[in-house]
C-alpha cells in the first residue's frame, strides 16, 4: 500500500491521563472511500482514539497524518475547516434550537461574509445565507426529517436526535466523517435506517468514514474492515470475516471460547 492510497495514516499513537494509560503505541491506515470501523469492549480506547483524530485529545506519542498533513497539534477547529468531521456518542446539539438552526450552525465553516456584511445582510451575506439554507434542505430531505425541520431538538426522540446530528456533521461537507457509536441506544428499526443512511452517505459522496460502534453484527455488515482495541492497544486488524474468526478478538471483545 503506497502513501499516495493512505487518506488517514495513525502512527504510533500513545495517550495517557495522569497515571492512566488510555491508548498505546496504536497505528493503522485509512484508505480513501472505506468504511473503518474501530471495535472494541469497554474502556477499550475507541472514542479516546476519536478525540485525538479531532483535537480534543493530544497525544504524548506519535503522529496523526491526514491526507499527508500532520493535525495531530492542531485545534478542533481547524481539523475542521480540513475537512474532519464528526458526530458523538453522547449527543451534542444545540437543545434549544431547532432541527434546521442546527444544521446552519455547523455551515459556519463555510461562510464568508464579513460582519458588515452580515448586519446590512442584503447583498453578498443574503445570496450566502441561501446558498447555505439549500445545502441544509437538501441534507433535510436525505436524511428524511422534513417533518422535524422546524421542531425545537431538545423535545426529539432520541434517535431522531441522533440523525440530526449526523445531519450536523454532513453540513461541515467533510471528507472524513467520523461517527462515535450513532446507533447507540437506538430500537432495532431505527438501526437498521441509520446503516441505510451511513451507507448511502458512503455511496453516494465517496465519503471516507471510521465508524465505532458495539452492535457487531451492524459492524460485520457495513464495514470494510476493522480494528480492535482492548486496554487501548491494537490488538487486531483486517477484513469483518478475519476479525470475526480471530481467537484474539474472541477472547477480549466477545468473551472466552468454549
Amino acid at each position: 500500500m503506497t502513501t499516495e492510497t493512505i487518506f488517514l495514516k495513525v502512527d504510533d499513537v500513545s495517550l495517557r491521563f495522569g497515571g492512566t494509560q488510555a491508548l498505546t503505541s496504536v497505528s493503522f491506515d485509512v484508505h480513501p472511500g472505506e468504511i473503518l470501523a474501530i471495535i472494541g469492549p469497554n474502556g477499550a480506547g475507541k472514542t479516546s482514539m476519536l478525540n485525538c483524530l479531532n483535537g480534543f485529545y493530544r497525544p504524548y506519542q506519535g503522529q496523526i497524518l491526514f491526507n499527508s498533513k500532520d493535525l495531530t497539534r492542531l485545534p478542533p477547529d481547524r481539523i475542521a475547516q480540513m475537512g474532519v468531521a464528526r458526530t458523538f456518542q453522547n449527543i451534542a446539539l444545540y437543545t434549544g434550537l431547532s432541527t434546521l438552526d442546527n444544521l446552519m450552525a455547523a455551515r459556519h465553516i463555510h461562510m464568508r461574509a464579513n460582519f458588515l456584511q452580515c448586519l446590512i445582510y442584503w447583498g453578498p451575506a443574503h445570496r450566502e445565507d441561501i446558498t447555505h439554507r439549500v445545502r441544509v434542505e437538501e441534507i433535510i430531505d436525505f436524511l428524511e426529517i422534513e417533518h422535524i425541520r422546524k421542531s425545537i431538538v431538545g423535545s426529539l426522540p432520541y434517535g431522531l436526535r441522533k440523525r440530526v446530528e449526523l445531519g450536523r456533521a454532513l453540513a461541515l461537507e467533510p471528507r472524513l466523517l467520523l461517527l462515535d457509536e450513532p446507533m447507540t441506544g437506538m430500537n432495532q428499526e431505527e438501526k437498521e435506517d441509520m446503516a441505510r443512511f451511513i451507507l448511502d452517505i458512503h455511496e453516494r459522496e465517496h465519503m471516507t468514514i471510521l465508524l465505532i460502534e458495539h452492535d457487531m453484527g451492524l459492524v460485520m455488515d457495513i464495514a470494510d474492515r476493522a480494528v480492535v482495541l482492548d486496554f487501548g492497544a491494537k490488538i487486531a486488524e483486517g477484513s469483518p470475516k478475519q476479525i470475526r474468526s480471530d481467537p484474539t478478538v474472541i477472547n477480549a471483545y466477545l468473551g472466552e471460547a468454549a
